[in-house]
């Protein structure tokens, strides 16, 4: 026997997640140091110098001075219809928003990641925290309450598909060479064991009933006729099997018909109760509490006196959800920074998202609560348009929290880059494969991030959508997906990566016919 104890299965899964939390720092660091700043300095997280290449805890000795970010594009919450306006008619080019205050670096300390990176960043986060609890949380749910969850196991017919020969049509079932002699009584679906035939017989047969034994095929009611002798005629040829779905015809017992991680579709749900199923075994939603920060929001009616619709309330958790998330609340904070403080201590949720707050502003309180709780910054800053002060931090052993911004297509940025990810792997759900469209027109890019712009699909076409700046939503709400365009714009007619949106596609994706599916099921 050694001498040395083995680990017990907490310090295993600790020992994981901080594995993956440095694996994902190290992704950081390389794309920092391949762009020619260093892979250390007090810009980067777990630089050298924060120990060990570990996450550097939220203000621990990196002042956040109140230029830190320069007049990066602001985390609170802005009024949509202040931004610049233009027109949603998909054959105009996206245009530049010079005008988003974001594009200056100048007293920025903290350097942005790349938008790849952060996404990659938040994924083995996500895998990090799922490895903390074990692997993730799995539920063996009853059909009617598996709409929109993840398949834990792959899906195994559990009998054959159909189980017996079944008429494909109603009609007439027959054996041997006609004409036939009708039978008077008929075959109804739910029959069992009808009496067999014999050559030269027919009898009359619903949709989905059992094929009697040694019948030959079925003739279509409107591919036969009787006579007044009761005698069946056919109209044409009758092959041998016609209008029959033998038994298995789809599917035998315990063939795959759908991969782990499949998303619970209605089709789904039909497909496993036609193969046997009563409930399925499913990956449980990953827990999300929203926070809204925000003085000058409202919850109805108009604008006001300087006050604006909050648009991320009712926005936020719906796309979470969406994403396969359970939103277990919902609390609006305004600007204050004990209840955000008393609110993340007291969180139990896998994610915590907050809304605007993320710069260095006077009601800016995102960072100092992440330094109080002691948390560790994985992403601090993305470069991506818009969204560029979007945050991802480790508040506790397998909790995290995403610091959108205010403004709401940058929300939108920040969930699709940070959320996406970790929730995609906290749900279970497989990655989606990148795929390129052409643009069908020009799109301007900033000169050193990626891009996010709303775009429609027509034919084989990506269009991008004006109202695409970061307090607008006209765009994103037409849209059908966002195309990720790299620093320095893209041309018409060049292929670029498309981001769809969460209700238009379905990770299960293979063979099987779900790929088609919609996404988005609460």
């Amino acid at each position: 026997m050694s001498g040395q104890s083995a680990e017990s299965p907490a310090a295993q899964a600790r020992a994981a997640e901080d594995g993956a939390v440095d694996e994902a720092l190290a992704l950081v660091n390389e794309a920092r140091a391949a762009d020619g700043r260093g892979a250390g300095g007090a810009g980067v997280p777990g630089a050298a110098g924060s120990g060990g290449g570990r996450a550097g805890r939220a203000g621990s000795g990196t002042g956040r001075p109140g230029s830190e970010r320069g007049s990066a594009e602001r985390s609170r919450h802005a009024d949509p219809a202040t931004a610049t306006s233009g027109t949603d008619h998909p054959g105009h080019p996206a245009p530049t928003h010079h005008s988003d205050p974001s594009d200056h670096r100048t007293g920025s300390r903290h350097q942005a990641v790349p938008w790849s990176t952060a996404r990659a960043v938040a994924g083995r986060a996500g895998r990090g925290a799922a490895a903390r609890r074990g692997g993730t949380a799995e539920r063996r749910v009853p059909l009617d309450r598996a709409l929109g969850l993840t398949l834990a196991e792959p899906l195994a017919a559990l009998s054959d598909l159909p189980s017996f020969d079944t008429s494909a049509m109603d009609g007439w079932v027959v054996a041997g060479p006609g004409p036939w002699d009708v039978r008077a009584e008929g075959i109804l679906a739910g029959q069992d064991r009808p009496e067999p035939l014999s050559d030269g017989e027919a009898v009359r047969i619903a949709t989905g009933a059992r094929i009697p034994r040694d019948a030959t095929a079925v003739i279509r009611s409107e591919h036969g006729r009787t006579d007044d002798k009761g005698r069946l005629f056919a109209l044409g040829d009758v092959g041998h099997g016609q209008d029959i779905r033998p038994r298995g015809q789809e599917c035998r017992s315990g063939d795959q018909l759908l991969p782990t991680g499949a998303l619970v579709t209605p089709a789904v749900l039909g497909l496993a109760a036609a193969a046997g199923y009563d409930e399925l075994l499913t990956v449980a939603r990953p827990r999300v509490e929203v926070f809204i920060l925000g003085d000058e929001l409202l919850t109805e009616g108009l604008p006001r006196e300087g006050l604006i619709r909050d648009a991320l309330g009712p926005m936020l958790p719906a796309w979470l959800r969406a994403l396969g998330a359970e939103v277990t609340s919902v609390r609006r904070l305004g600007d204050d920074p004990k209840a955000l403080l008393k609110a993340v201590r007291a969180s139990d949720a896998d994610l915590v998202v907050t809304t605007g707050g993320t710069a260095s502003g006077p009601v800016d309180h995102v960072h100092p609560t992440l330094s109080r709780v002691d948390a560790e910054l994985l992403v601090d800053g993305v470069a991506v348009r818009p969204g560029h002060p979007m945050l991802l931090a480790r508040t506790k052993e397998g909790q995290h929290l995403v610091g959108l911004p205010g403004n709401p297509l940058a929300a939108v940025s920040g969930l699709l880059t940070l959320a996406e990810p970790l929730l995609r792997t906290l749900a279970g759900r497989p990655e989606q494969e990148p795929y390129t469209v052409p643009l069908q027109a020009a799109v301007h890019g900033h000169p050193h991030d990626t891009r996010l712009v709303p775009v429609v699909v027509r034919g084989e076409n990506a269009v991008p959508l004006r109202y695409n700046g970061p307090a607008m939503l006209r765009g994103i709400a037409a849209a059908d997906g966002l195309a990720v365009v790299a620093p320095g714009g893209a041309k018409a007619g060049q292929e670029v990566e498309i981001l769809d949106l969460p209700w238009s596609w379905n990770p299960a994706g293979d063979d099987g016919g779900a790929a088609s599916a919609e996404r988005c099921f609460t």
